[in-house]
């Protein structure tokens, strides 16, 4: 991942899509979650966002250290962290990891909270504005 304008950048922290148990979600597939961010990411940055993703595996340390890797690579006005992470029971030490990673790294970045791939734009914009265009 490359450096990033860390002025103005939002980060979107979430599940990789082959960390997913679908046997939870009936009529999901990798593929379809996968097109499902791709469409959502794509909407945050047609809206202005200087969006970078942040794709974890299921396995809670695993996460914490792709997510500090993320966080190493500058300022974040705004972290979104999905809801594949915090509605599933089973990720429970997970959501904690992350929570305390942003808070220790990233101490004052405003943390948001999506229902869907499709809702994080609307999460976004509840705490920060796109950053102005150049």
């Amino acid at each position: 991942m490359a450096q990033h304008d860390s002025s103005d950048a939002v980060l979107s922290i979430g599940l990789h899509p082959g960390a997913v148990d679908y046997s939870r979600y009936p009529g999901l597939t990798e593929d379809a979650l996968a097109a499902r961010i791709a469409a959502g990411e794509a909407a945050l940055r047609d809206a202005g966002f200087n969006l970078v993703s942040c794709l974890l595996p299921a396995d809670p340390a695993a996460a914490e250290v792709t997510l500090r890797e993320c966080l190493s690579r500058g300022q974040f006005r705004a972290a979104m962290i999905g809801a594949g992470v915090r509605m599933a029971a089973e990720h429970t030490v997970l959501f904690e990891r992350l929570v305390n990673a942003l808070v220790e790294v990233a101490p004052g970045t405003r943390l948001c909270f999506n229902t869907s791939p499709e809702t994080t734009i609307d999460a976004l914009r509840r705490w920060v504005e796109p950053a102005p265009r150049r």
